[in-house]
């Protein structure tokens, strides 16, 4: 118990007061606070009354920071909850600052869950399984999950994945066509689309014909490089083992090592 014997406006927060009782420093409110308890000089503090100016207290400081941390852009409840109990806030007060929070609108994870798609689509190339995981990591409920990923339809996702896939045709451009397309697939599925929608697409991505003869002399000639020295035997099975296992056909393979032995056979005759 204490009687206040002083108030004073804090220098760095002008919206929070000092509370001093029987002249010493006892606790720090906010504005409201000091309003809705008609606090004031010669009042009586009891300790109960502590109690409830500090919870209170709790509930306004809570809301102060998830308006600020909202002022930055939308969030689902949970991450105000987890956002809140990062900052300390009394676990007890986090459920009355989310309650105040959607009286006043702040809230609304529908309304969160759609822009949040619409974000993921317009700028960028996630497709919808992963998009879907990191609604649910943010507390989205499945009901509301269904109704606003129904934005992200199969022509979405097609244009998508063929924008993706010819992205990966040029990165993959010195593969075989079967192993372009499977490092395609498998980049697309950690993008997070389909495997029907997936396989829509790809098929009018696959390297011409003109494109593989220039893949497989391309690695055929890394391989040369390495294995030139061998005795011939063993150097028409490791350049067939080599290049099998970047996806080339057999008979393409045996077509280009007589080609480089050719070449170099000609080299050695010049000499």
């Amino acid at each position: 118990m204490g009687v206040i014997t002083k108030i004073s406006v804090q220098q760095k927060r002008t919206d929070r007061y000092n509370i001093f009782l029987d002249e010493q420093y006892a606790f720090s409110v906010d504005e409201a606070v000091l309003i809705q308890f008609n606090l004031k000089k010669g009042m009586e503090i009891t300790d109960q009354l502590k109690a409830e100016i500090a919870a209170r207290d709790d509930i306004h400081k809570g809301i102060n920071t998830a308006i600020h941390f909202l002022s930055i852009r939308m969030r689902s409840e949970k991450e105000v909850r987890d956002h809140l109990t990062k900052k300390e806030i009394d676990e007890a007060a986090v459920d009355e600052v989310i309650q105040s929070l959607y009286q006043m609108s702040y809230l609304n994870d529908r309304e969160f869950a759609k822009a949040y798609v619409n974000t993921q689509i317009n700028t960028t190339d996630k497709g919808p399984s992963v998009v879907e995981r990191e609604l649910k990591e943010r507390g989205i409920k499945g009901s509301i999950i269904q109704e606003v990923m129904a934005k992200f339809d199969h022509g979405i996702q097609l244009e998508k994945v063929l924008s993706l896939a010819e992205k990966y045709k040029r990165k993959y451009s010195k593969d075989s066509a079967r192993m372009q397309k499977q490092k395609t697939e498998q980049a697309l599925m950690r993008k997070g689309y389909g495997w029907e929608v997936i396989q829509e697409a790809i098929t009018e991505s696959v390297s011409e014909e003109g494109e593989q003869d220039e893949a497989l002399m391309y690695q055929a000639e890394k391989a040369h490089r390495r294995y030139s020295k061998l005795p011939s035997g063993e150097y028409d099975y490791k350049m067939k083992q080599a290049l099998y296992r970047k996806g080339f056909m057999i008979h393409d393979i045996e077509r280009v090592i007589s080609q480089l032995k050719g070449e170099s056979s000609s080299f050695d005759n010049d000499f």
